[in-house]
């Protein structure tokens, strides 16, 4: 049986932690594990055989730790080639049953841009050729591990899809809130690897079985392909000078066997768990088996946090985002003025859009080029799913590598041509694809052509590996200036694919009214009787009074509205602003009233942010009561609703790098600046032995916008170094990072160190393994959970 018939039926069974035996044989404090594949092969080979014996299906080769970004490539190479070696032989001895090798790829230990400095395509080489060495060893397969960013996430599954044909599993590390680092929630990490052809998806690491059994939950829920399951043994406790988990081996395979019925086909274990724990889980599933897998047929697109379902609740889609008739958008395109793109994506976001439409094809743009570049933007802003929309494949093809999420893709029609070039875009990357029924012969003059065209279309996508529940028809809106009876047949057309083809549809619903005055009258009844039809997904102007009111009345009036409270928020709002068609439809104060500095600093707009800042300096304000007044209040609104979880790490950093770009011009414009506004002097270091500074930056970035002097030591830093530069600096504040469970012990030694030869400087310890009991125990002064919490106990300490 294939290895991907053996993960598709279940249990299969996956290995336990590997840090944690080798720290019992002698890790030493912050060396690298996966160094000892060429120092300690004997060693490699029997915690492998130690988990083959116990029940294991699968082991993973010793190459989480192995990296381009940390290792030059020759040595990359052996390490790889040492660890295939140790799995191997380990494979030998175990004999019998047939037992799998996975290549193992954990995370580069930097966060990608725009959040850090890491390119989308510099990752995808970098992992690229950790897979062509995987691929030389003879790996059964590649498993993606522990990534707690979702865009990282895809560049290492494009490496893999791109320089391998094995199969591929992909897990992701959640926090306790069921969010990625980044963000992201599971729906819509299911809806973009399943997008771009992952055969397994699940969660790994950060907690105990307890805590990580919801999160599986709604992967079951959403996902049509086998979910895998790898937790941590609990969390760490010091105990006796030792590291020690919370959970046992029985009680952790009771919580995990448990979710068996109701579909968990593999099991495994990470930090904390050991042979013992595999022997248990088999023993736990003896005579169980999962559900048939059943594919899902949820149409869902998805941003960098969350999914949108196209379905019996129709969607907004944001249409101004396109040059079309729009001169000072045109303009905007010309000149490179983002900045006024992306404003106008967030005033549609803030008047109810679910999706935004971005067309940027204009005459002397490169197109592929800018739509890439406002893409990117875009994401930095907002958090809204974006409908890709072009007729030029390689303008998609560009835009769709770096989209971080499954996109909409805009469009497809009935032609060869057309076909040929676009569905392999969609194979390759994922999205859902709209589907114009047009041909070589134009478009239908009667509904029934329009329904031929669809079906023909929808044909050719299932025959090229495209699932229906990936294509989304639109049957086309035609001016009735024009023709009078266009409206009819669109409906027509319109009814007949939805029951036909059960497909999603959608519409251009302004061009009805085309030529005509006031056209947001005829538009918006148009709008609701294709509503009525079962319209899924309206591309229509979210700034127009009379649209909204035709589309929110609609959920309204047929029960899509819990509580009618988007209609409420959108009558209430208007009543506020006199019908005012720019007033937002989602805030809770019209936007023209936070327009400014603030408001830029909380939107995250760089550019809006630096002139904002430029014009009050040159109209006379003082620098520092801008600080005070306007960047400070703006951070903190957006750090409140960080730490409720109404905002995420994406809208934290760029609301930073904003604020770092007016202060940019205030300090620019005050040569003789008073450093009245300072806080203390910090130093901050990722500990000895661990690559992984992506915490570390995030913290870094806050705590400057809100006034320390940070010295940055970055990573894999030695005790000793840490100690000098907090002596040199007599730093009253010592900031710790670790994301390891093999690393912690350098970073109780730190804190002993410094502790010990610079008295007055208190440490502060964060990062994904440690808890406030954790910290207490090796001696922290304080433990932040997140970077808003690095920010208020920096605060607390600084004397």
């Amino acid at each position: 049986m294939k290895l991907t018939d053996k993960l598709r039926t279940g249990p299969f069974f996956l290995d336990g932690g590997m840090g944690t035996l080798l720290q019992a044989r002698g890790l030493r404090p912050g060396e690298a594990p996966e160094t000892w594949n060429l120092t300690h092969p004997e060693d490699i080979t029997a915690i492998h055989l130690s988990y083959y014996e116990a029940g294991s299906d699968m082991v993973l080769a010793n190459t989480f730790g192995v990296h381009p970004l940390r290792y030059d490539p020759e040595t990359c190479s052996d390490m790889v080639r040492a660890a295939f070696a140790c799995a191997r032989e380990a494979r030998r001895l175990a004999g019998e049953r047939e037992r799998f090798i996975a290549l193992d790829i954990g995370p580069c230990g930097q966060l990608l841009k725009p959040f850090g400095t890491l390119d989308f395509e510099d990752a995808v080489s970098a992992f690229a050729q950790i897979v062509r060495y995987g691929v030389r060893e003879g790996a059964d397969c590649v498993f993606i591990e522990t990534m707690n960013d979702s865009y990282e996430t895809k560049a290492a599954l494009l490496a893999v899809k791109e320089n391998s044909s094995l199969p591929v599993l992909v897990s992701n590390a959640y926090g306790e809130d069921g969010k990625l680092l980044t963000g992201t929630d599971p729906e819509a990490m299911v809806a973009m690897l399943e997008g771009m052809g992952a055969d397994a998806v699940g969660i790994n690491c950060s907690y105990g079985p307890d805590i990580m059994a919801p999160i599986v939950k709604r992967y079951l829920e959403t996902a049509s392909v086998p979910v895998l399951m790898k937790p941590n043994a609990g969390l760490p406790q010091q105990k006796e000078g030792r590291t020690v988990y919370s959970v046992g081996p029985q009680d952790f395979a009771d919580t995990v066997t448990a979710l068996i019925p109701e579909g968990l086909r593999i099991l495994g274990g990470c930090c904390g768990t050991t042979p013992d724990y595999i022997r248990a889980l088999r023993s736990g599933a003896e005579g169980q088996v999962p559900p048939t897998l059943e594919e899902k047929h949820d149409t869902v697109v998805s941003s960098r946090s969350h999914s949108v379902h196209l379905g019996d609740v129709p969607v907004m889609i944001g249409e101004r985002i396109n040059p079309t008739g729009k001169k000072r958008f045109r303009r905007a395109l010309a000149e490179g003025d983002i900045g006024y793109v992306l404003s106008e994506g967030i005033s549609q976001e803030e008047r109810g859009a679910q999706i935004l439409d971005v067309n940027v094809g204009a005459p002397g743009i490169d197109e592929a080029e800018m739509l890439t570049k406002v893409v990117q933007e875009l994401q930095t802003v907002t958090d809204l799913p974006l409908q890709l929309d072009s007729a030029d494949p390689r303008a998609l093809d560009s835009a769709l590598r770096i989209y971080n999420g499954k996109a909409m893709i805009n469009s497809v029609n009935g032609t060869r041509a057309s076909m040929d070039a676009v569905f392999p875009l969609v194979r390759k990357y994922g999205g859902v694809l709209v589907a114009l029924t047009l041909d070589e012969n134009g478009i239908p003059e009667t509904p029934e052509g329009r329904l031929e065209i669809a079906e023909r279309i929808l044909r050719e996508a299932e025959r090229q590996g495209i699932s229906r529940k990936d294509i989304v028809f639109d049957p086309l809106t035609m001016t009735v200036s024009a023709d009078p009876k266009a409206a009819r047949i669109t409906l027509d057309a319109l009814k007949m694919i939805r029951e036909r083809t059960r497909c999603a549809t959608v519409l251009g619903v302004s061009n009805v009214s085309f030529g005509l005055p006031s056209r947001e009258i005829i538009g918006s009844v148009f709008l609701a009787e294709a509503l009525k039809t079962g319209l899924s997904a309206a591309i229509m102007n979210p700034k127009s009074d009379a649209m909204l009111g035709a589309f929110f009345s609609h959920l309204a009036l047929h029960g899509m509205d819990v509580n009618c409270e988007g209609y409420i928020r959108y009558a209430s709002l208007r009543t506020y602003a006199g019908s005012d068609a720019s007033a937002p439809i989602l805030s809770t104060v019209p936007a023209e009233s936070g327009k400014g500095l603030r408001y830029a600093v909380e939107k995250g707009l760089l550019q809006e942010a630096s002139r904002a800042a430029k014009e009050a300096l040159a109209s006379g304000e003082d620098g520092l009561e801008l600080i005070q007044n306007e960047i400070i209040p703006a951070l903190d609104e957006v750090g409140k609703g960080f730490e409720k979880k109404t905002l995420f790490l994406p809208q934290l950093m760029m609301s930073a790098e904003a604020a770092d770009a007016a202060f940019t011009e205030i300090k620019a414009a005050m040569q003789n600046r008073t450093e009245s506004g300072r806080r203390c002097s910090l130093v901050i270091a990722t500990v000895k032995g661990d690559i992984h500074d992506i915490g570390k930056n995030i913290v870094r970035l806050l705590l400057e916008n809100y006034g320390f002097d940070v010295l940055d030591l970055g990573k894999d830093v030695a005790p000793e170094r840490i100690l000098e530069a907090v002596e040199q600096l007599h730093a009253p504040i010592c900031a710790l990072s670790a994301l390891m469970t093999t690393t912690v012990p350098a970073m109780e030694e730190t804190i002993t160190l410094v502790h010990e030869k610079a008295p007055w400087c208190k440490v502060m310890v964060g990062g994904a393994v440690l808890t406030q009991e954790y910290a207490d125990r090796i001696g922290a002064d304080g433990y932040a959970r997140d970077a808003m919490a690095a920010v208020r106990l920096a605060e607390k300490l600084c004397p």
